[in-house]
């Protein structure tokens, strides 16, 4: 894959640059888990998706793992479901290893994921599309492991979330925005995090449906890095998901 799930980066340094994204996103220092709101509210769509697993079991892709604290979040509403962690770097799937009973290195480039046509119920796809140079390929290939009727679980940071929209406004570079691997410039924070691309809810919706998916619901989570006094602002904003700071969208395979 061409990175883990992550939206914290800790390398707010101004040394030299990685020599490539795989160095940047490889670096074990690096926490690669998202905050458990987000993935308490992404492993309930899931579980409401495909059911208890007393009906039928269900092979869950968690697809960009990193060190499965994600996954590990999710387990008890995904009980009795098989949830595989699949990532392209070796130390995370280490670490991953320690929250899931079954991690793959996979990667969507490079010969595609180890995984046959229509083996998988549901892909979790959790902030990792951000970080991607082709999500067009990358898209396709979560279509094909999936069986028809699949669910995809994605999400991914708001481009329009309610405070980037006066930010803009204001001039300033809106939040979870990158212009450089080395620094944080122009924006507020001071992690640097690897976006390459970042959706509006609109854009995210056509996008999905447009690789080939029905889109069934677009709904919104907090971000943990909100400042305290504002965190009570950002959990409203979810009843929002347009505005709200992570766009959590289940879609299913047409």
């Amino acid at each position: 894959m061409t990175a883990p799930a992550s939206s914290t980066r800790p390398t707010g340094s101004t040394s030299s640059a990685p020599r490539d994204l795989r160095d940047f996103y490889e670096d074990p220092s690096v926490p690669v888990a998202s905050g458990d709101a987000r993935s308490l509210r992404q492993a309930r769509m899931l579980a409401d998706a495909i059911g208890p697993a007393t009906a039928r079991t269900a092979v869950v892709l968690d697809i960009g793992c990193g060190d499965g604290t994600a996954a590990a979040t999710a387990a008890p509403l995904l009980a009795g479901h098989r949830v595989i962690g699949v990532d392209w770097s070796q130390d995370a799937l280490k670490r991953a290893h320690s929250h899931l009973s079954y991690v793959v290195r996979g990667e969507l480039t490079d010969g595609g994921l180890p995984f046959a046509d229509g083996s998988a119920d549901a892909v979790l796809f959790s902030e990792v599309i951000e970080h991607l140079v082709d999500p067009d390929s990358a898209l396709d290939e979560l279509r094909r492991v999936l069986r028809p009727g699949g669910h995809l679980m994605l999400s991914t940071p708001n481009l329009a979330a309610w405070y980037n929209r006066g930010l803009l406004l204001a001039g300033v570079q809106p939040v979870f925005s990158e212009v450089s691997l080395r620094g944080i410039h122009g924006r507020p924070g001071s992690e640097v995090v690897g976006h390459l691309r970042l959706y509006t809810a609109r854009a995210l919706r056509e996008f999905v449906a447009a690789s080939g998916f029905d889109v069934v619901r677009v709904a919104g989570a907090p971000f943990h890095g909100v400042p305290r006094p504002l965190r009570a602002l950002d959990r409203l904003a979810c009843a929002v998901p347009s505005a709200s700071s992570i766009l959590l969208l289940h879609a299913r395979r047409t």
